[in-house]
């Protein structure tokens, strides 16, 4: 088994990680899970919450709202919609994330509604972390 795997993180806007990683703690749409070398290939969603990125050094942390995940025996890959270093997000960006949320619900309908609602639970459950 390999002891590090490649680890990036992106925006649209820029890339803000790219390192050798260890571990990656992955806030998934149908759960949270681990990444580690040598896993299996997983595409997946994210969820709002915080991701964690062990390596040599501290484990860095950022908070994400959405986006999605690649993951390979020797790579983990995330395309994040926001993603603010832990260190720096407030409770503020916190509930403008989960008011946005809230005006996506009330332009919603159908399952478009259902898909609305969870992620509106999602913000609520994160804005509860602070």
């Amino acid at each position: 088994m390999a002891d590090s795997m490649r680890f990036d993180l992106v925006t649209p806007e820029k890339s803000l990680a790219s390192l050798q990683a260890s571990a990656v703690d992955i806030p998934g749409a149908e759960g949270d899970m681990t990444a580690m070398p040598d896993h299996a290939s997983l595409l997946t969603t994210l969820r709002p919450g915080f991701l964690r990125v062990q390596s040599d050094g501290p484990a860095s942390e950022y908070l994400v709202t959405g986006g999605f995940v690649e993951i390979t025996a020797s790579s983990v890959s995330v395309l994040a919609e926001t993603v603010v270093p832990k260190d720096e997000a407030t409770r503020e960006q916190v509930a403008e994330f989960t008011a946005a949320a809230e005006e996506e619900l009330s332009k919603s309908s159908g399952a478009e509604k259902d898909l609305a609602e969870k992620r509106l639970g999602e913000f609520r459950a994160l804005a509860a972390t602070f």
